[in-house]
């Protein structure tokens, strides 16, 4: 897995064009995986992110407890995945509590945070929860600062997305609902914009 270190500042841009998002989280040995279309960048520096996760999830439980988690950014070639950690609780005797080790997902440590990076993403973002009860009970909505934030440097270099030299199966997806994802299109540069 080759990843590459962000500059903080411009972290949000790994999830500015809004793709979906898979959040994982760790606590006291365990772990799991969920996918989350409602993601968004909120500042840019220090970097601050929002996400839903919902009351009744074990990932919601294991965020609660560690008070971080990190956001993987899959890519197409990752679909199949996103789809099925998506349809299946960490709650579910099936997945017996561990999505990683149910579906065989590859890891690697983070590096500021308990939660795991998922291997095979173009980016991810290691977030520290911005305490909020009240968004938090009544929402389900956290708050969070980016701590660290990697990508692949073959589609994420100097600041920003370069899908046009990597493989179509390396873009970003965007999930509308059903099993029906899109991938990040094709690229537009206007001049005199950074």
């Amino acid at each position: 897995m080759t990843l590459a270190a962000v500059d903080l500042p411009r972290a949000y841009r790994l999830l500015n064009h809004g793709p979906v998002t898979l959040v994982s989280s760790a606590h006291a040995g365990r772990r799991n995986l969920m996918a989350a279309a409602w993601t968004m960048p909120l500042d840019f520096d220090p970097p601050k992110v929002a996400v839903v996760v919902d009351r009744s999830t074990f990932t919601r439980e294991l965020i609660a407890a560690s008070g971080s988690f990190v956001l993987n950014v899959p890519c197409r070639a990752q679909a199949a995945t996103v789809l099925a950690v998506g349809s299946c609780s960490g709650r579910d005797p099936e997945c017996r509590g561990d999505k990683f080790a149910h579906f065989g997902l590859a890891t690697r440590p983070a590096a500021q945070v308990e939660a795991p990076l998922l291997a095979g993403c173009v980016g991810w973002l290691e977030c520290r929860v911005l305490p909020e009860a009240h968004n938090e009970l009544r929402y389900d909505l956290f708050l969070a600062e980016v701590v660290a934030a990697w990508a692949d440097p073959a589609v994420f270099a100097d600041g920003r997305w370069h899908f046009e030299r990597a493989p179509d199966d390396r873009r970003t997806l965007h999930y509308v609902a059903g099993g029906a994802f899109y991938t990040t299109g094709e690229g537009l540069e206007i001049g005199g914009a950074e």
